[in-house]
């Protein structure tokens, strides 16, 4: 019996040949894209809203880290450039309401920047 293609295997094999860069902006459109859609409304907007906004903080928490380890080959003022951005992105996400226009337009500049369109 022949069994049926999984989508997700498929697209983490074409992912796995791209350029890590490539695989690092895709995460940043990929939580951009669930940011937006919480900004869209509906009747669950406030659960769409959270997760968005909970893998967004996963993310710029990750960046961080990935940063701040001393082997990291970026020049360390790039680093700290984007360590601070992270730091404002991440006290934009603890106030009550947070501009999900702002966290969008960071996270499309980074992917950009990361894709090489800067």
């Amino acid at each position: 019996m022949m069994q049926q293609p999984n989508p997700a295997m498929a697209y983490r094999a074409a992912r796995a040949g791209m350029p890590v860069r490539a695989q690092e902006a895709d995460v940043f459109r990929r939580v951009t894209g669930a940011l937006r859609a919480a900004r869209s409304g509906g009747a669950e907007s406030a659960l769409r809203r959270a997760r968005a906004l909970s893998d967004n903080r996963r993310l710029w928490l990750a960046v961080e880290g990935v940063l701040v380890d001393p082997t990291n080959g970026l020049p360390a003022p790039l680093r700290a450039s984007i360590i601070s951005v992270g730091r404002t992105v991440l006290k934009e996400m603890e106030g009550e309401q947070p501009d999900l226009d702002f966290l969008i337009e960071v996270n499309e500049n980074i992917a950009a920047g990361l894709a090489g369109a800067a």
